[in-house]
């Protein structure tokens, strides 16, 4: 049963609401001079089927096909007297596909601005203005809305007396959009924080932006909404500026594109997100795909089953667990190198790469899972066959995209049975920065929700409860980003995995020692391990690619200069060791551990650090 959508605000959660019905009626053949909002009489079937497929694409709010459906508008068309019919049945149409549907959903009525020039800047009073949209307001509450939609409007004194008209109808809740031009500003010159506060005043329940020139912009804008209200913020762009070609107008943001302004709105704090001009059920589309990673997020750091049937068990002690995780007990310092499993069923080159590794004298190796969201063999499989045909303990990197809370449950114990011990819980790289963007992302939790998963395991219970019999020895680590885009974010992040039951942590690649302090300041008083991760740059390009499209590093522009310098590889390749070595240098006095990447599976570009480490050990 769908609860009040203002309970959903007051619980904190975030929403995805639809795109742009009139885009879709004019690419089924509506034209411009006629009445979008007439189609919700003329061709009721389309509208609804408008409906259906956004709901279909993943959207939890319909917005009713009314934007227009004002009496100053439709007198241009003839149909004023068909006002109260036409907005009602616009409501109606977008239940109607609710109802066809699962899933919570919900009905939004939509006003938008009259067309006509009000106080002081034209002849309309306040007064006949809000009448108008009193009337209209009053007709969507007829046809069964359960919150109203105010967007594009461009004249505060028009939005305030939209807000006036729904508000002495009704007390559902009210989402109040402005839309931006250049800077930001409104069409009267209305700065973005002075028309969030007022939206807020009158009594918007949740506030933001719609339309202007596309994502890039409304994105820029979040952080100053959020400076300016403590009202959840709400984010609705253009698929960016339109173009007319061979008579059609066309968008030119790609759905994926829209996807990523969904996941950085989300990460920015936005707690509402949908489509305005040009944005079709394939954006709301890619916009959910984000949604789905982004929603274990909002409230995070809860368990993942309160129900238990059964007393747990007495954990395993630490220090048995494995010699990885005896190691970091007893305050030892540990190395790993990470090997990345092969895109085929080969494996010898791996396993002789985990040889080098071994001979080094290195602790553990760790095994990514998907990296990149690249279809790789199973890491689970991996990891057991280096531990079985090279005698070496691996880290398992396990990650949440791909799979179920059953298949979580079902890996782990098995993982569990074959004697693999360390465990590193990640969230695991959305499809869309692979070569699969439409792959399905399960995302059923993220990392928290992991670690919580592996706790309860660890003291041998299920998800639902019940005793497993033996507990799980999984000595538990999990992902952290010194350099996090929010870092406050990052923060909050890491705290609650370390109260889900976080035993140790290894950090995205540093390249700046400062920014790990930073990092080390804040994680210090949490008392468990961190192991620092360290790539050892084997040329410019890779310091480019590391810089511009792995998501959550960041490389300086100083070291970007600094391997610039080179045009010879075997140059480049001495200048980044030299960096590497430098940073280990700085941070080993402040750090347990170390993880070393070895670009492109060159275990021979790391054993100089391995080396640094033995000495600074002696």
């Amino acid at each position: 049963m769908t609860i009040p959508f203002r309970q959903t605000l007051d619980e904190g959660r975030a929403v995805l609401f639809d795109g742009s019905t009139p885009t879709a009626l004019f690419e089924r053949g509506t034209h411009f001079n006629r009445s979008f909002d007439g189609e919700n009489l003329q061709n009721p079937s389309i509208v609804r089927g408008i409906h259906e497929a956004f709901r279909a694409a993943g959207a939890q709010v319909l917005t009713t096909n009314t934007w227009a459906a004002n009496r100053a508008k439709l007198a241009g068309y003839g149909l004023s007297e068909k006002l109260a019919e036409i907005n009602a049945r616009g409501a109606e149409l977008a239940r109607e596909a609710l109802a066809s549907s699962s899933g919570e959903g919900w009905v939004a009525g939509c006003l938008g601005p009259l067309g006509l020039r009000i106080e002081p800047w034209g002849p309309t009073s306040f007064d006949e203005a809000k009448a108008i949209f009193t009337e209209q307001a009053e007709a969507l509450l007829a046809g069964g809305v359960d919150l109203f939609v105010l967007e594009a409007f461009e004249d505060l004194n028009e939005i305030r007396q939209a807000i006036a008209a729904v508000k002495a109808v009704s007390d559902l809740p009210i989402v109040a959009m402005m839309t931006p031009g250049v800077g930001g500003c409104t069409l009267y010159g209305a700065e973005p924080e002075w028309y969030a506060a007022k939206l807020a005043e009158w009594g918007a329940d949740l506030l933001g932006a719609n339309g202007g020139g596309g994502p890039a912009q409304l994105l820029a804008l979040l952080k100053r909404f959020r400076a300016a209200t403590t009202l959840p913020i709400i984010l609705k762009p253009s698929a960016g500026l339109p173009r007319q070609v061979d008579g059609r107008v066309l968008y030119p943001s790609s759905p994926e594109y829209l996807g990523e302004f969904a996941r950085q709105a989300l990460q920015g704090g936005a707690r509402a997100v949908g489509g305005c001009s040009g944005t079709s059920a394939a954006h709301i589309r890619a916009m959910a795909g984000a949604f789905r990673q982004e929603r274990a997020f909002v409230a995070a750091g809860g368990p993942v089953i309160t129900a238990s049937h059964d007393a747990p068990s007495p954990e395993v002690p630490v220090e048995q667990r494995s010699r990885f995780a005896q190691k970091l007990a007893t305050g030892g310092f540990v190395t790993t190198i990470e090997l990345v499993p092969p895109r085929g069923m080969e494996t010898e080159r791996l396993l002789a790469k985990t040889r080098a590794c071994k001979a080094l004298g290195v602790d553990a190796v760790n095994v990514p899972d998907g990296p990149r969201a690249m279809a790789r063999m199973s890491a689970l499989a991996t990891a057991l066959l280096i531990e079985r045909e090279v005698g070496i303990e691996t880290v398992l990197h396990y990650a949440c995209r791909d799979r179920n809370l059953l298949g979580i449950q079902s890996d782990l114990l098995g993982a569990a049975a074959l004697g693999l011990r360390n465990v590193l819980a990640i969230t695991g790289d959305p499809p869309k920065l692979g070569p699969y963007p439409q792959a399905t992302a399960v995302f059923d939790v993220d990392a928290i929700g992991l670690v919580n998963i592996v706790k309860r395991l660890n003291t041998g219970l299920d998800l639902g409860g019940t005793a497993i019999g033996q507990p799980t020895p999984f000595s538990l680590g999990v992902g952290a980003n010194p350099v996090a885009p929010d870092l406050e974010r990052e923060r909050s992040r890491f705290r609650w995995k370390v109260e889900a039951g976080a035993q140790w942590a290894i950090t995205q690649p540093v390249f700046d020692a400062e920014s790990l302090f930073r990092f080390l300041d804040f994680a210090e008083p949490f008392g468990i391990p961190i192991i620092a991760g360290i790539w050892p740059l084997k040329s410019l390009r890779n310091a480019q690619f590391m810089a511009h499209e792995l998501p959550g590093v960041f490389v300086p522009p100083a070291v970007l200069e600094r391997m610039g310098r080179w045009t010879k590889a075997e140059d480049q390749v001495k200048e980044g060791l030299a960096l590497a070595q430098e940073i280990v240098a700085a941070i080993l006095p402040r750090i347990q551990g170390l993880q070393l990447s070895a670009p492109f599976g060159q275990v021979e570009l790391v054993a100089p650090l391995i080396e640094q480490v033995k000495e600074g050990a002696a």
